[in-house]
């Protein structure tokens, strides 16, 4: 896959990442990522593409927030901080001949971050929209898109991402996709 190659619905998946009660309320700017992740997730939907959740030790971090669940019912659970320690998960990105994996969630420098590495290192290309991805400090959010970047990963917006997934305004998703993006509370980080 080359580096300039858009990052279409076709060939990509939506992976969101710890969106938990408990990490949310320690991050300033969590109601805007999770209203972020979820307008991924309903764009995602409505193209058909693979969307998947993780949780980060729900017994200690609590459940997914509402918005998420509603848009993505079923979620795995893991104790490594990456998601790719997750076989489920792994053969779905390879059955589905998945290219490129979207990532949004928390805390960026932590868990998404290690799966951006990780996926990185197995070939998929990786896009992180930066107003759907926070850490507790700004200052970890900064730094780890810095380096998600300079390791290959492609750190993009909500908005950027949806209208790339969906490619041109003759499909008929294209005014729900303008609704989404003009709802658009404030801005993460």
């Amino acid at each position: 896959m080359r580096v300039t190659e858009r990052l279409t619905a076709r060939h990509g998946a939506l992976l969101v990442v710890d969106m938990q009660e408990k990490l949310l309320a320690a991050i300033p700017d969590g109601d805007a990522v999770t209203a972020n992740a979820g307008r991924l997730a309903r764009g995602a939907a409505m193209l058909g593409m693979p969307t998947w959740a993780t949780e980060q030790y729900p017994k200690g971090l609590g459940p997914t927030v509402a918005p998420i669940v509603e848009q993505i019912p079923e979620r795995h659970s893991k104790m490594t901080f990456h998601c790719c320690a997750v076989p489920w998960l792994v053969e779905q990105l390879y059955s589905r001949h998945i290219r490129h994996v979207t990532l949004a969630g928390v805390e960026a420098h932590v868990c998404v971050a290690q799966t951006a590495l990780e996926l990185l290192d197995m070939g998929f290309r990786v896009q992180v929209p930066a107003d759907a991805v926070a850490s507790r400090k700004k200052f970890d959010w900064e730094f780890c898109l810095r380096r998600l970047e300079h390791a290959g990963a492609t750190v993009s917006t909500t908005e950027a991402v949806l209208f790339e997934w969906l490619g041109t305004a003759d499909r008929p998703e294209f005014k729900e996709f303008s609704r989404m993006v003009k709802e658009a509370g404030p801005t993460a980080q």
